[in-house]
């Protein structure tokens, strides 16, 4: 079986039902792997596709959003940007980390976060609605770091849920 939509073409189903699509998208300087993945055709609905297909139209806001989220926390030393910001420093070094920062402010918790490559969105197509994330943002600042990375929960209405680290 197969679902057809107007953005993402024909998505076919593998042998156990799920869905897949994965497309390279450029925005800016960036180029960004989009991948919409449910794993049962039958839990997705065309107005799922609509929102995904929203989304990835939109990936430059939603990505100015995300970095407003995630400058939030900044200020709280328990949070999970703060925590991936030391461990930056820490393992880099304050050298190191500024020859790969994008802008030098003198504000290093706010370079960093303007510094992250966003790497990729998945959208989660079966979750539309549900409450867990329907959409999720991997940041890193180096893109061969798979481990090192920040990752940015979002609800089908496009809210930020969470900010979190893979590990």
């Amino acid at each position: 079986m197969a679902i057809e939509h107007d953005f993402f073409g024909l998505l076919e189903s593998g042998p156990d039902g799920s869905i897949f699509w994965s497309e390279h998208i450029d925005f800016g300087d960036q180029s960004v792997t989009v991948d919409l993945t449910a794993p049962d055709q039958e839990d997705v609905t065309s107005d799922a596709l609509d929102v995904a297909a929203a989304m990835v139209s939109a990936i430059e806001g939603i990505d100015r959003r995300a970095r407003d989220a995630m400058l939030t926390e900044v200020d709280n030393r328990a949070s999970e940007v703060t925590e991936y910001i030391l461990q930056q420093q820490e393992s880099r070094g304050e050298d190191a980390l500024e020859e790969i920062l994008a802008d030098v402010s003198g504000d290093v918790a706010v370079d960093v976060v303007r510094s992250l490559q966003l790497m990729s969105m998945t959208i989660l197509a079966d979750e539309l609605g549900s409450g867990d994330p329907f959409a999720v943002l991997e940041y890193a600042l180096d893109p061969d770091a798979t481990d090192d990375v920040l990752l940015v929960n979002l609800a089908s209405d496009g809210a930020i849920q969470s900010v979190t680290s893979a590990e």
